[in-house]
């Protein structure tokens, strides 16, 4: 059963939201800023939390002025307090520090890449935040521990990710029971028309040109094996309460329409609009009222046609294989998506090939078996051993 999204009153003119930036140096968290920098009067910066890179961070605190800045990295800490001593902000730094943070402000941005993020977002939705989330794996490794937290406290998720915006955005108002399936839409990534006989050849600088989106390194390469659409797959099945037999991806290579939902009458809605990652990321945090920007308008009568096709499951075995972690359940997913982790690095660095992405990740899968799925700490180890898994085949590829 979809959850129930008839939106809450929105907050009196005037008041200003505190919005907490976890993962603030990275893609999501730098367009973040730059949304947040245009509402002073609606949105004002609390805390940010990074990984290792001190300097963005401090760069980014003289110039938003939070309370508290928090890194991950203990290593950084002292770095990061000699940079912005006599500044007022606060310095922390570590694990906990940042699950701390995530239980402040209004709007917490859920950014961090990969499982590190996890424990945070689950931090945020147990204090009843809005929690805007960009962090994918905190619902592919532990969707239903973020359900249910959610359920218990209150919180409400919001997606950052343009598809499942698109999808929340259409589902605004809809009766739960009123909704037939939903269709997330693909770009295809850089080798949608490029013969699969040649994949063994794909460079690391090809499947980094995206034709369509700026985004970090493993998000570039897994939309160019596909495998960034089997995470939205899993992350739409606990955001909306969609089975996986009700969920289609599309193929679309001009970007337009971000996603549909379809209705038991037969009616399907659609949200388009040009590739912007601003647009969802202000979504997030206006949401439930909307508010003016400057972003580019998608102009329709520009664009000679919208193409949609489906996927080629055979030249992209990666979305098959999400599409299995998310029917197997159980620790299934957190295998896959640590694996993938794993497999992208290792490609990036040139260890192994593009077709050898898949095979690592199904290997790694293997660790899911046997794992305790009903807490975070299992569900984590599962995620540590696909990496064990997952490096180990990534030798044998190499």
């Amino acid at each position: 059963m979809l959850p129930d999204l008839r939106p809450p009153a929105p907050r009196p003119v005037g008041t200003c939201r505190d919005v907490v930036v976890l993962g603030s140096t990275g893609s999501i968290g730098t367009q973040t800023l730059a949304v947040v920098a245009r509402f002073p009067d609606r949105l004002r910066i609390t805390g940010l939390a990074a990984g290792s890179d001190w300097r963005a961070l401090a760069e980014q605190a003289r110039t938003v002025r939070p309370d508290v800045v928090v890194i991950a990295d203990n290593a950084a800490y002292a770095d990061l307090g000699e940079a912005l001593k006599g500044t007022g902000i606060r310095v922390e730094a570590g694990a906990a520090a940042i699950e701390a943070l995530a239980r402040t402000g209004d709007v917490v941005v859920a950014a961090i890449v990969g499982a590190a993020g996890v424990r945070p977002t689950l931090a945020a939705v147990e204090a009843g935040k809005t929690v805007a989330l960009s962090n994918k794996e905190s619902l592919v490794v532990a969707g239903a521990l973020v359900e249910a937290a959610a359920a218990q406290s209150g919180a409400t998720v919001v997606p950052v990710d343009s598809e499942h915006s698109a999808l929340f955005q259409c589902l605004v108002g809809e009766p739960p029971e009123t909704v037939e399936s939903i269709t997330l839409t693909a770009s295809g990534g850089p080798f949608r028309t490029r013969d699969a006989a040649t994949f063994g050849a794909i460079t690391v600088a090809e499947a980094l040109r995206h034709p369509n989106w700026a985004m970090g390194a493993r998000v570039t390469i897994d939309s160019a094996t596909l495998m960034n659409k089997g995470l939205e797959v899993i992350e739409a099945r606990w955001l909306f309460g969609v089975p996986a037999d009700r969920i289609a991806v599309a193929v679309h290579p001009q970007s337009a329409v971000h996603s549909l939902v379809t209705f038991v009458d037969g009616s399907t809605k659609a949200q388009l609009g040009v590739p912007d990652m601003g647009v969802p990321i202000q979504v997030a945090l206006s949401y439930p009222e909307r508010w003016p920007a400057p972003f580019a308008r998608l102009d329709l009568t520009a664009m000679a046609t919208l193409d949609f096709a489906p996927p080629d499951l055979a030249a992209f075995p990666c979305l098959g294989l999400a599409y299995a972690a998310l029917r197997a359940g159980g620790a299934a997913p957190a295998a896959m998506n640590a694996a993938d982790e794993i497999a992208v690095r290792r490609f990036l660095d040139g260890t192994i090939r593009f077709t050898d992405i898949p095979r690592v990740v199904e290997a790694g899968m293997a660790a899911a078996d046997g794992a305790d799925d009903t807490c975070a700490d299992g569900l984590l180890d599962a995620d540590a051993r696909a990496r064990a898994f997952a490096s180990e085949a990534c030798g044998s590829a190499g």
